[in-house]
């Protein structure tokens, strides 16, 4: 029923997410990502819940877990399988994802007694998404829930949570316990712990915008830049989650403050053109690249404050938004659709007169 979103996660070289935020001068707050995944062309869809929609959770033994009711209808995008949320906004502005964090992650063993509160990783996105409007809400419930893997040989992951004020949380299950840690940056990516890439950016102290002034190295000899941006030289250009975090957080953190959140919305899709995986990159000349374009299988860009989620995929670069507050969720029927209904990216044609 679900080994095909699990195979999303079995193998750590096909699969990368990045994510950064940034603010508006009218106060607009906004939340973006990429996901990769360079092994298959993936089904991913977005599903639009109600107010009112009823859930149950997986477990390792089967769908016999955690129920629960939306008290908030959401958005969301998933992969795979409709029940595998991986990012998304609820109605309240609260917004949440999951990336992938293997080889450090680990979860407390399922106990089959406690399955009417244990709730499967790869739903707890749906869970944050319907349920609550704020972190304090999010950390205060889990204490009261048992969060599992159906397959321990897939590998852990690890969320963020942003609320439409600014305040952004990691939460990654380490040793079975969950730690919450304050994301002030706004910047994840994925292994190792959120805490080693926060120290890891020391090691990039000397990283400036713009560009080097010219200085003497002894007398009659200058060095001169020879072109722009020369103070970011020393960036690391891999596409490893150290350095992705890296690049994240100086193409994040220097990037101009823009007048509106559409502007910010579309800053973001800018900056993220940086991670988009070019699919040679993560395959072996001998495998088979099922005819994908791209490893970055979808980016998204969601603006917390006007309530819209925008979205461009591997197959069509073109953006495309969906307006929550264009969605009645107290009336509308759940529903999902693709996020591609042809895998084929549109072309503007120019008529030359």
């Amino acid at each position: 029923m679900f080994v095909a979103a699990a195979g999303w996660f079995a193998a750590a070289d096909s699969e990368a997410c990045t994510g950064i935020s940034l603010s508006a001068k009218d106060g607009s707050r906004v939340v973006a990502r990429t996901v990769e995944w360079s092994a298959s062309s993936m089904q991913c869809g977005y599903v639009v819940a109600p107010r009112g929609h009823a859930h149950q959770s997986f477990t390792p033994s089967g769908s016999d877990g955690m129920k629960y009711t939306s008290v908030y209808g959401y958005v969301g995008i998933y992969t795979e399988y409709e029940p595998f949320v991986v990012e998304g906004m609820n109605e309240a502005g609260l917004s949440a994802g999951l990336f992938f964090f293997p080889q450090y992650g680990e979860y407390a063993p399922y106990k089959p007694s406690n399955k009417s509160k244990t709730l499967c990783d790869m739903q707890f996105v749906s869970w944050v998404l319907s349920q609550f409007s704020s972190i304090d809400q999010v950390k205060e419930a889990l204490k009261g829930i048992d969060l599992v893997t159906l397959d321990h040989r897939i590998g852990a992951v690890h969320w963020r949570i942003a609320e439409p004020g600014g305040r952004m949380v990691v939460l990654e299950v380490v040793d079975g316990k969950p730690c919450f840690y304050e994301n002030e940056l706004g910047v994840l990516t994925n292994s190792p712990e959120f805490p080693w890439h926060m120290t890891n950016l020391n090691n990039y102290v000397n990283l400036v915008r713009g560009a080097v002034p010219d200085h003497e190295i002894k007398p009659g000899v200058k060095l001169r830049a020879i072109g722009g941006g020369s103070g970011m030289i020393g960036l690391p250009g891999d596409f490893t989650p150290p350095s992705r975090f890296v690049r994240a957080a100086f193409f994040q953190t220097t990037a101009p403050m823009w007048n509106t959140g559409f502007e910010t919305v579309l800053q973001a899709f800018h900056i993220l053109n940086n991670f988009d995986i070019p699919i040679g990159m993560q395959r072996s000349s001998s495998e088979n690249h099922d005819n994908l374009p791209s490893a970055t299988q979808f980016t998204s860009v969601t603006d917390q404050t006007a309530m819209k989620l925008y979205y461009r995929t591997a197959w069509n670069s073109n953006i495309r938004c969906i307006n929550l507050m264009d969605i009645d969720f107290g009336r509308i029927k759940y529903q999902s659709s693709p996020l591609d209904q042809t895998m084929v990216q549109p072309v503007e044609h120019v008529k030359i007169r």
